[in-house]
């Protein structure tokens, strides 16, 4: 007989819920909840979060008399998300290789309802726990950002979306991410193209010259997009890039930043006087946020893995996650992986011991937390 947890990460895996089509993954929870008692209510932040569907957030009454804990997780994907086929080969989940498998962040999804499930079913008392389950994280962490915070009756929380298990994220970066329009001048390409400029030339040699990668151990930086050029018989006349920059110093981000309009001001420059030209826009997404480890949900976190026999570690993460917008609007949050793995990619997968695992800290948490 297949374990439930394996069982009904499945189940999820197999629903469409790429960003912003989400509706069936949040009304699939939405009776799962009611199943063990709790009332999903979904919230109408769809306009901002360009979802089908709200955040779902989740009250479950404890018997015990404290504050409630904070449980998080998202409930999108990136693509290709559509159509994906789990397979369990060995000790592994994985998908058929043409879409993710969706383990980010379906493995926190899933470990959250089994571990609520299990302590239901076992009758222990416990303190009350709230749920929350975000829309559209994947593409600006757009649910958490509109999410409205004073609903919340925690002190504290924990965000489910990262790798292993036994690694407690305490930091995160901030991230500024960049839009660039390059413009040229548009001509012939096959009979007068010296009476044009190429716009991806411009954004070739800008791109060439800026800082990419690893900056230093906390600043790293990435162009992702570039989108430009009608027809291979036009020089294009515009071309427009998009990146990121991302750094655990405030400092540190904001030079980076000058530099990368800097290096672009500078590539273009020999262009300028046949008409080229570069836009540059920045856009702060999220704010860093650094946890102490003597904090009472770090220690909290620490407790139930030492339990569970697993030696916990306490890191600083590269990524940004809703426990960013979290922290950023005064409520704490840090970070615990699932299990998932080569996330964002075909080649996507889990570890069945790590999802198990993942369920049963859920599960000790909520208990370590309700007797302290």
């Amino acid at each position: 007989m297949q374990d439930e947890i394996i069982s009904y990460f499945l189940k999820l895996v197999k629903i469409d819920s790429e960003s912003g089509d989400e509706r069936q993954m949040i009304d699939t929870l939405k009776e799962d909840l009611l199943a063990l008692g709790a009332v999903g209510v979904e919230d109408n932040t769809m306009a901002e979060t360009k979802s089908n569907a709200g955040n779902l957030y989740a009250y479950i009454a404890g018997e015990i008399d404290k504050d409630p804990i904070l449980l998080c997780a998202h409930v999108d994907t990136v693509v290709p998300g559509k159509g994906v086929k789990p397979r369990i080969v060995g000790d592994i989940i994985q998908s058929d290789g043409t879409t993710v498998l969706g383990g980010d962040d379906k493995s926190g999804v899933a470990e959250i309802m089994i571990a609520l499930k299990r302590i239901k079913e076992k009758g222990i008392p416990h303190a009350p726990v709230e749920v929350l389950f975000t829309v559209s994280e994947e593409i600006g962490l757009l649910g958490a950002k509109h999410f409205d915070k004073s609903r919340l009756k925690s002190r504290f929380g924990f965000a489910f979306d990262s790798h292993r298990v036994e690694d407690i994220m305490v930091g995160a970066p901030s991230q500024n991410s960049f839009d660039v329009v390059f413009k040229g001048i548009e001509a012939h390409a096959g009979v007068e193209p010296e009476k044009g400029l190429s716009a991806i030339r411009l954004a070739a040699e800008a791109i060439a010259a800026m800082p990419l990668g690893r900056i230093d151990y906390e600043t790293t930086c990435s162009v992702g997009i570039i989108k430009g050029g009608e027809a291979t018989n036009i020089v294009p006349n515009k071309v427009i890039i998009r990146g990121e920059a991302r750094s655990h110093n405030t400092e540190k981000l904001a030079r980076i930043c000058a530099e990368i309009e800097s290096t672009i001001q500078q590539a273009i420059q020999p262009y300028a006087e046949k008409g080229g030209k570069a836009e540059i826009t920045f856009v702060r997404e999220y704010q860093a946020f650094r946890i102490p480890e003597s904090s009472e949900m770090v220690q909290l976190a620490k407790t139930a893995l030492q339990k569970l026999n697993v030696n916990p570690s306490v890191k600083i993460g590269g990524g940004g996650s809703d426990a960013n917008i979290f922290n950023a609007a005064g409520f704490p949050m840090i970070l615990i992986g699932t299990g998932m793995d080569k996330v964002h990619t075909v080649h996507e997968s889990i570890e069945i011991a790590q999802l198990k695992l993942g369920t049963n800290f859920i599960e000790k948490l909520i208990m370590e937390y309700s007797e302290a």
